[in-house]
């Protein structure tokens, strides 16, 4: 029960300190002055990655690669079919500038880009593991994408989410990135470390708790996100949150995980798993550019459904693996 115990508190520790960081973290580039557009396109976005950044650095560390690559996968398809699923229900997401969609198309690129890192080098072939070299291509291509977005036309037509940030005093603003630093620390730690045991206990592989359970979990902060857009009609926070935390866990999560330790991958495994993560983000492509339902433009609320209804499919087929 111990382990049980330090599993699901450290999940508490964990999205509770990266609610912190981020809330500090926030305040003190307000303070400093830092752009608006600055603040919400990194550190709001980066703080809804860090679950999955301290998991898989720790996993890294200790060596349990399997569960990296899961969680990063487990979490984008997590955040495809189930969360824009989600928001779609609850308000039709509109789909018609052209930024969300360029990104969308941005996050299938880098699931191929990934694909391609884990089965090829410039060395060898069929190498089947992201290596230090492949983690620096993704941290480049991370900033590529920190580049694009910042620059002219996207820089002046994206929100930046500038109203979720909250300027606070110094000593306020520095106590709460300590304490959230000391929760993320302490709550990744007790997760990657109870994992191996919770697996044995359901008899499971890490693998296919890093898809579901963990997956889920540390998808929570872009589920809460995504709905409050969604109740308050904000639609295009609600897609850009999802797509760039997908980005984000492909490119900066992966990438700097893989240079800590290079990442084993397991084709029989992990290459259905992104076969999914792939026909998700096509598939959301696909009602963007024809409509099942109304409002044209958007992910109605039926394809919300199917998405939802393909989450659970994606389950069962992970559990059962």
């Amino acid at each position: 029960m111990e382990t049980y115990f330090y599993f699901f508190l450290g999940f508490i520790f964990l999205l509770v300190g990266a609610k912190w960081l981020v809330d500090g973290a926030g305040s003190i580039g307000k303070k400093s002055g830092l752009p608006q557009l600055v603040i919400g396109l990194t550190i709001v976005a980066l703080g809804t990655s860090l679950p999955e950044m301290v998991i898989n650095i720790f996993a890294s560390i200790e060596g349990f690669t399997d569960l990296a690559i899961a969680n990063v996968i487990g979490s984008n398809i997590t955040n495809t079919l189930l969360i824009l699923g989600i928001a779609a229900i609850i308000h039709p997401i509109g789909m018609t500038g052209r930024k969300n969609q360029i990104n969308t198309f941005l996050s299938l690129m880098a699931t191929l880009l990934l694909i391609l890192l884990a089965h090829y080098s410039f060395f060898e072939q069929n190498k089947n593991y992201l290596t230090r070299l492949d983690g620096i291509i993704l941290l480049l291509m991370l900033v590529a994408f920190l580049i694009y977005l910042f620059s002219g036309k996207n820089r002046s037509d994206s929100n930046g989410n500038d109203e979720e940030i909250k300027e606070m005093g110094w000593t306020r603003s520095v106590g709460f990135v300590l304490l959230g630093v000391l929760g993320i620390f302490f709550g990744g730690k007790w997760i990657v470390d109870s994992t191996d045991q919770i697996a044995r206990d359901l008899g499971l592989s890490q693998s296919a708790i890093g898809l579901t359970l963990i997956a889920a979990t540390t998808s929570l902060p872009e589920l809460v996100t995504s709905i409050v857009a969604a109740l308050k009609k904000n639609t295009d926070m609600a897609v850009g949150n999802v797509v760039g935390s997908n980005l984000f866990n492909i490119l900066m999560v992966l990438g700097t995980s893989a240079i800590i330790t290079p990442i084993k991958y397991v084709p029989e495994l992990m290459d259905m798993q992104m076969l999914i993560l792939i026909s998700a983000t096509i598939l959301v492509l696909f009602f963007i550019k024809y409509d099942i339902g109304k409002p044209k433009r958007a992910i109605s609320q039926v394809e919300g459904g199917i998405l939802m209804a393909l989450y659970v499919v994606f389950l069962i087929v992970s559990l059962k693996a």
